[in-house]
């Protein structure tokens, strides 16, 4: 069955609009696992479901969900692509990538195509629900085995090995462990970029939250936030994971 449309978004019990929730899996029992988890917790209503990434793109386009839970590899067409026609598209779709250990050469080409966050298949109920809720509010979230992956990989790909950084496990937060190590203090700064929104991307880099940030350089956590508002829009990238993979990849 590609697709199967609950009608069940409304409101939830404050009156406040319920987040919008498409299911994206090609197994139907993970669907349905899914859908219990989240389904009426927090406001969270699911309004639909598809098998694979066309379906979803269909279903996208008829039922506007605030966030897609999906998965990565599917047939026909996969997460990844489906994510990536999303994003040639505009939409602004909030996109959760479902992943398992065996998908690692999709990871870092899925975060860098846009997706919001990262969850193992076999997260806990309560961590599917909440990185739902912070997707609608656009705040990244990642299983802490899926982040130590994804810096293990971006610190491969940009050359810098195994223990090249660290990134946040959510918005401001520092993941659970992850050993940050400090890039060289030789670095470049690179073309575009001042030396002071250099250093405050590469303590991002290393997994520090805003606070720290401001007591190690010296500035309040505003100052912070508007040089990491510069950085995104210099760097291109719309979160702090994306942030700390691109100061990898440039020697950071």
């Amino acid at each position: 069955m590609d697709a199967m449309v609950n009608s069940a978004a409304g409101e939830n019990s404050a009156g406040s609009p319920a987040v919008r929730v498409l299911l994206v899996d090609d197994e139907a029992l993970m669907r349905t696992g899914l859908r219990l988890m989240i389904d009426g917790a927090h406001g969270i209503a699911v309004v639909g479901e598809a098998a694979d990434g066309a379906a979803a793109l269909e279903q996208v386009r008829s039922l506007a969900p605030d966030v897609v839970l999906m998965d990565i590899r599917m047939p026909r067409m996969t997460g990844l692509e489906a994510l990536r026609a999303l994003q040639e598209e505009g939409d602004e779709t909030r996109v959760v990538m479902l992943t398992a250990f065996d998908t690692d050469d999709f990871l870092l080409e899925a975060l860098r195509a846009g997706a919001v966050s990262f969850l193992l298949k076999d997260s806990p109920p309560e961590e599917v629900v909440q990185a739902v809720l912070d997707a609608a509010a656009e705040r990244p979230r990642f299983s802490p085995e899926v982040l130590s992956r994804l810096v293990r990989l971006a610190s491969a790909d940009s050359g810098g090995g195994s223990d090249g950084g660290a990134v946040s496990g959510a918005a401001d937060g520092r993941a659970d462990g992850v050993t940050p190590e400090p890039a060289p203090a030789d670095a470049p700064t690179p073309a575009g970029i001042t030396e002071r929104e250099w250093e405050v991307a590469r303590l991002v880099a290393r997994g520090l939250p805003n606070q720290e940030i401001g007591e190690t350089l010296f500035m309040s956590v505003a100052t912070v936030k508007t040089h990491l508002g510069r950085l995104y829009h210099k760097l291109q990238v719309t979160n702090r994971v994306q942030l700390a993979i691109r100061v990898l990849e440039l020697g950071g």
